[in-house]
């Protein structure tokens, strides 16, 4: 049964922005007031509570590289940066090195948003469909009910991560448009508006009404509106090139108990998941974004108002409560706004998001009614370090007296893993071989699924070979382990099976494809593509 608009909070009446109303700021004053909103300083700030927190993450996890800013009641009191842009370097993390922020930038693209609707270009309660005509869901109804608002809740009736594989991995060439058309053919995962699965594509969408109401470009608009306001200087989206900019970090991943680089060109493009989780900061620019919260100047409140303030951090749809969080917060509702994620943790609300790339981990938390919080950023693998770390940093306002130390919730954390059934694990794939070109010889040839595209499975060097037409990363070796098949991809994807599924009557010949860890990354979302065969292989 569909979910009515009930669900959602009532939206409040449009203020009129500064700009429009008669008797307005001169440009004397409003200039004034801009230089209010001029970024924190952030030396760095020695605190011995939180170096020792800091110290002991960064020694149970060996990362490369970090920065950890800290609000008290308004105030940046504690500023930390360690480790290198790129291992083994000698080149310092310092409080301007960019890191990715990934799905931090949510909430950068809902404040455009808001500002559009304080502009008068927008109303969160518009259907998708008047700023694009083109825009189509799988259900018909679905596509016609479907606000503005819809696309931020994660609530659309898309699988999680559903379509993800038009997004990462990158390089791709993946546009736009290409996610607009492929919506339609994303097969739902549950009905409309009822529960919460995370999403990235409609993110995407989201930008792209955004373009429309303001008139211009995505990365255009997010300099103009967010970040030239805001004084968010150092903060990239859009194509930029690392030696102009510089100090930038180097995303890493773990390998035999080292860091590794993953190297990056020198030209940063413009990708098309910007809005859902393509912009870089440093450390100064977050916590001048988190303070622009907490603690929001005048200038700020006429950048946005206190009305779409409210609206983007009120709950919205609401997320189940793990029994991790219960045990550790004393959690007893979750939700998510627009672009946040907010809890109440022991007692006190809590506004935070997380941020996830290859080889890149970020948290931005805020405590509003205590004016405080916190921000850091990762350049390496750091799941479980993002757990620990933010769970003690948030346990420093909301339970001071608690002696859960980073220790104890990295110990829990591996126990959690070792408790895990092994069935829900990957399998040993030690007994893996190439699977012969003659055995796959009548399931070769090129494929096409309706969102992903096509991909060809043909034999290469006396292999069988999987290469996607639009994503050049997913390509690799058909390999066989017992009686299936795998694709073993070249540049270390997540793996993923292969099941064929021959011709039936006017039906020609099927693939679809599974992640070979069931718990692997939901943005691999093999599960949802349906590939039928079109044609043979090219000489």
């Amino acid at each position: 049964m569909r979910s009515t608009d009930a669900m959602l909070p009532p939206l409040r009446p449009k203020e009129v922005p500064v700009g429009q109303r008669r008797g307005g700021l001169g440009w004397g004053a409003l200039a004034l007031l801009l230089l209010l909103v001029a970024p924190v300083a952030t030396a760095q700030t020695a605190n011995p509570a939180y170096d020792k927190i800091v110290d002991a993450t960064i020694a149970r996890y060996h990362l490369p590289g970090i920065a950890v800013g800290v609000i008290e009641n308004g105030q940046v009191v504690y500023t930390r940066t360690a480790g290198e842009t790129i291992a083994g370097s000698g080149e310092k993390i310092t409080p301007r090195t960019l890191f990715k922020i990934a799905s931090n930038s949510k909430a950068m693209t809902t404040a455009l948003l808001g500002r559009l609707v304080d502009q008068g270009k927008l109303r969160w309660d518009d259907p998708v469909t008047k700023y694009l005509p083109q825009f189509r869901m799988n259900d018909p109804w679905v596509t016609a009910n479907m606000r503005v608002a819809d696309l931020l809740t994660h609530s659309s009736s898309l699988p999680e991560g559903g379509g993800d594989l038009m997004l990462w991995p990158e390089p791709n060439a993946f546009t736009r448009a290409d996610i607009i058309h492929g919506l339609a053919f994303i097969k739902p995962g549950y009905s409309f508006r009822s529960q919460y699965q995370y999403d990235n594509l409609l993110y995407v969408v989201a930008g792209e009404v955004a373009a429309a109401a303001g008139g211009a470009p995505y990365e255009t608009l997010m300099r103009r509106e967010v970040f030239e306001p805001l004084h968010l200087d150092r903060c990239q989206v859009g194509a930029w090139n690392r030696d102009t900019v510089g100090d930038v970090a180097t995303p890493h991943r773990r390998d035999g108990g080292r860091n590794v680089p993953i190297p990056e060109a020198t030209a940063i493009p413009a990708i098309t998941s910007a809005p859902a989780g393509g912009i870089r900061c440093d450390l100064t620019d977050m916590l001048s974004w988190a303070r622009n919260w907490l603690v929001p100047t005048h200038a700020q409140l006429q950048w946005l108002s206190p009305v779409q303030r409210d609206v983007l951090q009120a709950p919205h749809m609401l997320i189940p409560v793990s029994k991790q969080r219960r045990a550790w917060d004393n959690t007893h509702v979750m939700a998510y706004g627009y672009g946040w994620r907010m809890a109440d943790v022991d007692g006190e609300w809590s506004v935070w998001h997380t941020g996830t790339l290859n080889g890149m981990y970020s948290m931005l938390a805020l405590l509003p009614d205590r004016k405080s919080g916190f921000v850091f950023m990762i350049n390496g693998e750091a799941d479980d370090a993002r757990t620990v770390l933010g769970e003690v940093l948030m346990k420093h306002f909301t339970a001071p007296g608690d002696s859960r130390d980073v220790r104890w919730y990295a110990d829990a954390l591996e126990q959690q893993a070792k408790q895990r059934p092994a069935a829900s694990s990957a399998p040993d794939t030690s007994a893996q071989r190439p699977a012969s070109t003659a055995e796959l010889a009548r399931w070769s040839g090129q494929y096409r699924d309706p969102w992903f595209g096509d991909i060809t499975l043909c034999p290469r060097d006396g292999k069988m070979h999987f290469a996607a037409a639009k994503s050049p990363t997913l390509a690799g070796t058909v390999m066989r382990l017992g009686d299936r098949y795998l694709v073993h991809w070249d540049d270390g994807e997540l793996d993923a099976w292969l099941d064929f599924h021959a011709a039936t009557g006017d039906q020609p010949i099927t693939l679809r494809m599974a992640k070979l860890d069931p718990l692997g990354d939901f943005s691999s979302d093999y599960e949802d593509l349906d590939f039928q065969r079109i044609g043979t292989c090219h000489p």
